[in-house]
Parts: C-alpha cells; sequence; structure tokens
C-alpha cells in the first residue's frame, strides 16, 4: 500500500507490513507522528504481534522500547493504583466503576496493550459523589491547579468534580457521576449503565462498563471532545474494542439498540464512519444501515467529513493541511456546542478568553 506522509501512520496501523519498504524519512515521520499522537508503545507492540520487532532500524528502535516500557510500567502501576482507590472508597455503597483506559487495563483487554495515561476515571452515583471526594482526600487526593471559576464550573455543570491529583504519588483521579455533561444535548442514564456493569476478575470490588457500554462511552468522548490531539490513539482503542466484542455474533444487534437506549446512535454513527476511513474497522453493511437513521444530512455529513478527517489525525505538522487550524477550530466549537446551551456557552468562553487568563496565579517552580 503506497501511503503519503499525511497519512502514514493510520496506513502503517492498517498494514504493518509495509514498515519493510520504509525509507529512513518515512521512520523519522512515523516516529514523530506516532509520538504526536500517543500511538508509538501501541505501534511496538502491533509490531511484535506480527513478528516486525527486528525490521525497525536501530535508530528508530528505541523510540518504540522505551515507549513500550513506559507503557508495561503505567499497566502495572494502574493496577496497584485501582486497589488504592478501592481502598481509599471502601464505605461507598455498591461497586467501584472504572471507566476507559483504566478499565481496559483492568480487564485485561486487547485495547490495554501499548495503552499510555494521563489518569484515571471511574464513576459513582451522583449521590455519592460528596462521599467519594471526602474519602479520597483522607487518602491523599486533593483538587489543584484550577481557579476558583473552573472548580464552580465543574461543580455545576459538568459531569465530573474537578481533577484530583495524589500529593505523593502524583496520579489523578476523574471521579464521574456520568459520561456527559448535565448540559449536553444527550443525556445517557448513568444508572443504566452502572448496572450492566461487570466485576472484574482479580480485583475485588472493581467492575468495568459492559462491552457495549465502554465502546459507547469511548465514542462520546471521542466526539464530545473538542481537543484531539489523541483523537487517533482513541479511534485506535474503539477499533480494538470492538473487534475484540465483535466475536460475538449477536453484538452488533445488541451495540445499536444500546445506542439508541442510551441516545448515542450520533456519536456511535460517527464512530464507526471514521473507524472505516482511518483503520479499515470490519464493520456489518447492516450495522451502518442500522444507523442510517442517526446520520445527519448529506451537507453536515460533508462538513462533519471535512473536519474530522483533519481533526482525528494525528497534531503533527506532516499531516496537516491549510484547513486542518480551521478543522480543529471547529471541532472545538462544535464540542462546545454540544456541550451546553448559547445561554451559558456565550458567558463561559467570554470569561475563559477574557477574564480567566488574568486570574490564573503563577504555578510554583
Amino acid at each position: 500500500m503506497k501511503s503519503t506522509s499525511r497519512d502514514l501512520l493510520a496506513c502503517t496501523l492498517r498494514s504493518p507490513d509495509s514498515i519493510s519498504r520504509f525509507s529512513s524519512s518515512e521512520w523519522d515521520t512515523l516516529v514523530r507522528q506516532a509520538r504526536a499522537a500517543g500511538l508509538l508503545a501501541r505501534l511496538a507492540h502491533r509490531f511484535h504481534q506480527h513478528g516486525l520487532t527486528a525490521t525497525i532500524p536501530g535508530v528508530a528502535r528505541w523510540h518504540f522500547d522505551a515507549a513500550r516500557t513506559l507503557a508495561d510500567k503505567q499497566r502495572t502501576a494502574v493496577r496497584w493504583e485501582l486497589q488504592q482507590i478501592r481502598a481509599a472508597l471502601a464505605d461507598l455503597d455498591g461497586p467501584l466503576v472504572v471507566l476507559k483506559g483504566a478499565a481496559y487495563v483492568a480487564a485485561e483487554l486487547p485495547a490495554a496493550e501499548g495503552r499510555l495515561f494521563n489518569d484515571i476515571d471511574i464513576l459513582v452515583p451522583r449521590e455519592y459523589l460528596p462521599q467519594a471526594e471526602s474519602s479520597l482526600m483522607l487518602a491523599g487526593w486533593h483538587a489543584s491547579g484550577l481557579s476558583e471559576y473552573d472548580k464552580r464550573y465543574y461543580r455545576r455543570w459538568m459531569h465530573e468534580i474537578p481533577p484530583m491529583q495524589h500529593i505523593q504519588r502524583a496520579t489523578v483521579i476523574d471521579v464521574h457521576h456520568a459520561i456527559l455533561p448535565d448540559t449536553a444535548r444527550y443525556h445517557p442514564d448513568s444508572a443504566k449503565l452502572r448496572s450492566r456493569a461487570v466485576a472484574v476478575e482479580g480485583l475485588p470490588g472493581i467492575h468495568v462498563l459492559a462491552a457495549e457500554d465502554r465502546i459507547l462511552h469511548s465514542a462520546a468522548h471521542l466526539f464530545h471532545d473538542g481537543e484531539l490531539p489523541h483523537g487517533l490513539r482513541d479511534l485506535t482503542d474503539l477499533d480494538l474494542l470492538l473487534r475484540d466484542a465483535a466475536v460475538d455474533r449477536e453484538f452488533w444487534p445488541r451495540l445499536a439498540a444500546r445506542a439508541g437506549e442510551l441516545q448515542l446512535s450520533r456519536p456511535l454513527f460517527y464512530a464507526l464512519r471514521y473507524l472505516r476511513y482511518f483503520l479499515d474497522t470490519p464493520i456489518p453493511a447492516d450495522m451502518m444501515a442500522t444507523l442510517d437513521g442517526a446520520a445527519p444530512n448529506r451537507a453536515t455529513l460533508a462538513l462533519m467529513d471535512g473536519i474530522f478527517k483533519r481533526a482525528l489525525a494525528p497534531a503533527h505538522a506532516s499531516c496537516a493541511d491549510a484547513f486542518t487550524p480551521a478543522a480543529r477550530l471547529a471541532a472545538f466549537i462544535r464540542a462546545h456546542w454540544l456541550r451546553m446551551p448559547p445561554r451559558l456557552l456565550i458567558p463561559h468562553l467570554f470569561h475563559k478568553a477574557l477574564i480567566s487568563p488574568y486570574q490564573r496565579a503563577p504555578k510554583p517552580a
């Protein structure tokens, strides 16, 4: 498969064997794109799976080896950290539901391979948020680095409390009560998500979302987030989750039905569309036909293609064209438009643009 530098990383993910024909300049571009996308470790794992590690030239191999070592270390650390969080929340009624990357590690899913982390996301019932926050504070986690306005914004409008960082280990927890903000256009029922959560073997008290729900959550997060520096990484998460779950022949009808139940058919439609475009993910034609009703009109879809085919690519100069800055700005505006109604969004953006920059205290060295 012949690729241009713009789609080199996506082509390599689709056809890892193509690296046997790479020039030194292509290796240089691949490493830079993969680093920007947060996919160096995942690529290293993919090359190992295909028996291609020896094909990587020495000047590039150390980048992949270092990334994979870091991913393996983080994977071990995440499992240990989950046990500390479970212990801190021992008095919390019900299971502790872990989301996104940490859930992939806890459940030992293929999507955990080569996955790098910035934080650990958990889901608790809204009514237990004060208790969970207090317990985590007693265990050493505290909100930090946010202005008073941002803290109020999180608590009043968002689907999570302000991020909490451990005072000794510097690990960060995002405590969610929902997967989308209260002010968003779509409102997946958190109780329905928790009701189907699955216990994790080997980690007592830890649960993860059901297969369909974690895919829908990943899709909702990706297509409601205005900043997409790791958009392609998140697509590879979805690709691995879908391939793993699709072993069950009844999976696709269940996924479509669950998307309708949780008001997430539109983000699922976008996820499957761009998975096909970037990664050639095998998706049955009848599944796409089922989601036709959730698709936007042709004009809107053409606009979304122009935006997401650029915004989901690695945030690297070799992947950009003249329209990429505008596409990324459009993705940012769209995400905020979906997140908040205009009566809240306009004052919020005004504050963030013109007031917040002058209220931030300088960070200590």
